[in-house]
């Protein structure tokens, strides 16, 4: 059987589960959030693929932009990722990858760009299916007035996350605060 592996990793926002599945990175999402063992199966089941503890390059190496990331020295990943999902799931989470560093984008917006307009619900199902955190940065979604709205992670996770890519959590305090 094919294999997808994997490994837990510590951040300063919580435990993320990553994994990898023929030298690109599949997982990358919260230990704790309520869909886990859902994303878990439809990796496996769309794989066709069980999954293994164990580190391999592609972990490592998202590990090591990840903390970038926390420090605030990267805004972009060069992680191949395999994004496992619909069509439809595949094309919202190619449009999350748009939007840049410490900007934030609403379901409505993610839909227009999409050419639908109507589709704002599929869409917050898609982003809310997104198994790559952080990489795909479905936390740079907001409600249409701004609000914070649904995020795997927890929402307080969500504010710091976009505090931190809008300068307004300093990188050093993240290590301070770990998961307050």
């Amino acid at each position: 059987m094919n294999q997808i592996f994997f490994k837990s990793y510590m951040t300063p926002f919580g435990d993320l589960k990553l994994a990898s599945y023929n030298d690109q990175l599949c997982l990358c999402d919260w230990v704790y959030r309520k869909l886990r063992s859902r994303i878990d199966r439809r990796l496996a089941y769309g794989l066709d693929a069980e999954f293994v503890e164990s580190g391999t390059d592609v972990i490592r190496e998202t590990i090591f932009q990840l903390e970038e990331y926390f420090i605030a020295k990267r805004q972009t990943f060069t992680i191949p990722l395999l994004m496992v999902g619909s069509p439809f799931q595949q094309s919202v989470w190619e449009k999350l990858i748009t939007i840049p560093y410490g900007k934030t984008e609403t379901y409505l917006g993610l839909s227009m760009q999409l050419g639908n307009p109507l589709a704002i619900r599929a869409v917050a199902s898609a982003n809310g299916a997104n198994a790559i955190s952080i990489l795909i940065p479905c936390h740079r979604i907001v409600g249409s007035k701004g609000e914070m709205v649904g995020y795997a992670g927890g929402l307080a996770t969500k504010k710091r996350l976009l505090n931190l890519e809008m300068g307004k959590e300093k990188s050093w305090e993240l290590f301070d605060n770990n998961n307050s």
